[in-house]
């Protein structure tokens, strides 16, 4: 019994000494955002997607590609446009002609990383293609099943003050992404430290690998396996349940968040080298994962009210489970 604990307490150790040079690798590029970096790696860690919101010019682009150049794995970039067709993003059968067959030509979105940059600017059929490799990491392509290759995680951007040109996403295809991060402006020193580190070169272009694709699946493995106490489980399920009833809040959150709460709280609990979920891990990732899942009623909005305002109200009425 105590062999076992042992090893899995190493395994863990393994979690947070590859999230903090993860940390570390992708801060040499981003100056100051170590808690969105920690959001980005426990997005990785569940398998899961992210949806980057925030204004331009504050590095939603270059965080993922400081996140994929720190993977050994495979990426792809795709540029949303109005134009952009659902063929664009998941490829074509076409007849070659040499060999009078059918061929499949791939399309960026099998890849490991794909940086779906302004989905909000592609239209909503071209956004609906994406649902499937989403939830079930595999595409349809002509009634031809293609799985997609694992790990496997989808990052989107959207600039949330453009209304021109912009189609905003259906609430299905939100309820897909794990959390919803945001970057924010830097602070003056943090900023002057910007234009100092990119004044020669671009440190995005020095950045190195931290691990491979088999060594996230294993710490995936190991995440999942990270224990979470019957209380605490049963703490997720009422301020899951608590959204549903709140007074502000139209469309509560569905099981899919609670699941996505469950897996972020571990793979928290995993970067800080902790075996065991703390409530304090579900405290602290509730208004990422909670907050872009939240419709909220037309007179709450007329009144200014925000889903981050209704989330920290559930967490102070929901009792929290003693030790």
């Amino acid at each position: 019994m105590n062999s076992e604990k042992g090893t899995e307490t190493q395994a863990v150790a393994l979690i947070k000494e590859k999230a903090d040079r993860f940390r570390a690798n992708v801060s040499s590029v981003m100056v100051g955002k170590e808690r969105t970096i920690d959001l980005i790696f426990i997005t990785l860690l569940c398998e899961g997607h992210v949806l980057i919101e925030d204004v331009p010019g504050v590095g939603k682009t270059l965080l993922a590609k400081a996140t994929a150049r720190s993977l050994d794995c495979r990426f792809k970039r795709i540029q949303c446009t109005p134009d952009l067709l659902p063929s664009d993003v998941v490829g074509v059968q076409f007849f070659n002609q040499k060999n009078s067959e059918f061929e499949f030509r791939p399309g960026p979105i099998l890849a490991n990383i794909v940086l779906v940059d302004e989905i909000n600017r592609a239209m909503p059929r071209t956004q609906s293609c994406l649902l499937e490799s989403m939830q079930e990491q595999q595409v349809t392509v002509d009634l031809k099943t293609v799985p997609l290759p694992r790990p496997f995680m989808l990052m989107a951007t959207q600039n949330p003050i453009e209304l021109e040109g912009t189609f905003p996403l259906p609430e299905a295809q939100l309820d897909r992404f794990l959390l919803k991060a945001k970057i924010g402006y830097p602070s003056p020193e943090e900023e002057a430290a910007v234009l100092s580190r990119f004044q020669l070169s671009n440190p995005l272009d020095r950045l190195q690998s931290i691990m491979g694709t088999e060594e996230l699946l294993e710490l995936q493995a190991i995440c999942r396996r990270i224990f979470i106490e019957d209380s605490v489980r049963d703490y997720i399920v009422a301020i899951n349940s608590h959204t549903r009833n709140h007074r502000d809040i139209k469309l509560g959150t569905s099981t899919r968040c609670a699941l996505a709460l469950q897996s972020a709280s571990q793979a928290m609990a995993g970067i800080q080298g902790r075996s065991y979920v703390l409530p304090d891990d579900v405290k602290a990732l509730a208004p990422p994962v909670l907050s872009h899942r939240l419709i909220m009623k037309t007179e709450a909005r007329l009144r200014g009210r925000t889903e981050e305002e209704a989330i920290e109200e559930i967490l102070a009425t929901v009792p929290v489970p003693a030790e």
